[in-house]
C-alpha cells in the first residue's frame, strides 16, 4: 500500500460541537512567579501601613478605650499603684495606670503597664520594675518614637525647668524637667533619699532605625506618695520589656500566620487559572491584605520596642 492508497483524514463537522471534557489547569511558571511577588508586597505594605498610618489609628483607638479604662478605674479607687493588683497578683500586661499630660508637647497619653512591643503598640509603658509615677525612686516610662503613633517623637523638644503632670490612683503628681540626654552626655545627680525622678525613654536617630536612645529626666517636685514592695527586679524583667528589647514570643504566631498567607497566595495562583485574572484579584486581593496584617503585626513584635 502507497502514500495515495491512504483513506483521507477524518473532517470534522463544523456542526457537531467537539466533545467536552473536564482540563485540569496548573499554574504556570509567570503565575508562581505572580504570587509569591504578591507575597512580598503583602508583607512590606503590611509592614509599612502597621507601623505607619494603620497603626497610627490604632494608637488613637487604644487611646480612648485605655482612657475610659482609667477613668473608671481612677473613679473606682481601683487603679493599680504598684506591681501587684488587690488580688495579689502582678498586675497584667497592657493595664492603663497613669494618664501623661506634657503641655509643651501637646501630649495627652495613657500610661500602661510593661513594656514589650504589644504594649507599646498601644501606648507609652510603664516599666514594672521601677516605682509608680509620684512614688519614692526613679520611674521609668518607654514609649516609640516614630511606629503606631509615636506618642515619644517629640520628647527631644522638652527644655529645661518645664512642668509635665502624671495623674494615677495617688492623684496628680507634678514633675520638672532636668535635661535631655543621650549616649555619653553628664548623668543627673544621684537621687536623694525620699524624692522622686521619672525618667522618659525613646529612640533616638532616624525614624523607624533609632541608632540609640533618648532619655528626658525630670524630678517629682509635688509631693512623694507611698509605694509598695516591688517583688519583680531589674534581674528579673523579661527581655522583650527592657530597652530596645525584642519580643521572641512573637515567633510562633508569625510562623502560623506567614502559612496561611502562603496558602493564600497559592490558592490566588490557582484562581487566576481557573477564574481568570480580575476575579483571582478581587477575591484574594482583601483576603492577602488581613493576613499580611497579621504577619506584620507579629514581625513588629519582633523589631526593638522603641521604633
Amino acid at each position: 500500500m502507497t502514500v495515495t492508497d491512504l483513506p483521507p483524514a477524518p473532517v470534522a463537522d463544523p456542526c457537531v460541537a467537539p466533545p467536552v471534557g473536564r482540563t485540569r489547569m496548573r499554574p504556570d511558571g509567570p503565575q508562581l512567579v505572580g504570587a509569591a511577588l504578591a507575597i512580598v508586597a503583602a508583607l512590606l505594605l503590611g509592614l509599612l501601613l502597621d507601623l505607619g498610618p494603620l497603626g497610627g489609628l490604632r494608637h488613637l483607638r487604644d487611646h480612648e478605650t485605655g482612657y475610659a479604662e482609667l477613668r473608671e478605674s481612677l473613679a473606682m479607687g481601683t487603679t493599680p499603684i504598684g506591681q501587684r493588683a488587690k488580688d495579689g497578683r502582678l498586675v497584667e500586661l497592657g493595664t492603663p495606670v497613669a494618664l501623661l499630660e506634657i503641655p509643651e508637647l501637646g501630649l495627652r497619653e495613657v500610661v500602661r503597664e510593661g513594656t514589650t512591643g504589644a504594649v507599646l503598640e498601644a501606648g507609652p509603658g510603664h516599666r514594672r520594675d521601677t516605682p509608680m509615677p509620684g512614688q519614692a525612686g526613679t520611674s521609668v516610662l518607654l514609649g516609640r518614637q516614630a511606629g503606631f503613633g509615636g506618642p515619644f517623637g517629640a520628647l527631644g523638644s522638652l527644655r529645661a525647668t518645664e512642668t509635665f503632670t502624671v495623674t494615677t490612683g495617688q492623684g496628680t503628681h507634678t514633675y520638672r524637667v532636668l535635661d535631655v540626654r543621650r549616649a555619653g552626655d553628664p548623668v543627673p545627680a544621684a537621687l536623694k533619699n525620699g524624692s522622686g525622678r521619672l525618667v522618659l525613654v525613646t529612640g533616638d536617630g532616624p525614624r523607624y532605625a533609632p541608632s540609640g536612645t533618648l532619655l528626658v529626666d525630670a524630678d517629682l517636685v509635688s509631693e512623694v506618695k507611698p509605694a509598695n514592695a516591688r517583688p519583680l527586679t531589674a534581674d528579673a524583667l523579661p527581655p522583650a520589656e527592657r530597652v530596645m528589647g525584642t519580643d521572641g514570643d512573637a515567633w510562633i504566631p508569625l510562623v502560623l500566620w506567614g502559612e496561611s498567607l502562603l496558602l493564600a497566595a497559592v490558592a490566588l495562583a490557582l484562581a487566576w487559572s481557573r477564574w481568570g485574572r480580575l476575579q483571582a484579584w478581587i477575591v484574594g486581593v482583601p483576603v492577602l491584605s488581613a493576613l499580611a496584617l497579621s504577619v506584620a503585626d507579629e514581625v513588629a513584635r519582633l523589631l526593638p520596642n522603641l521604633i
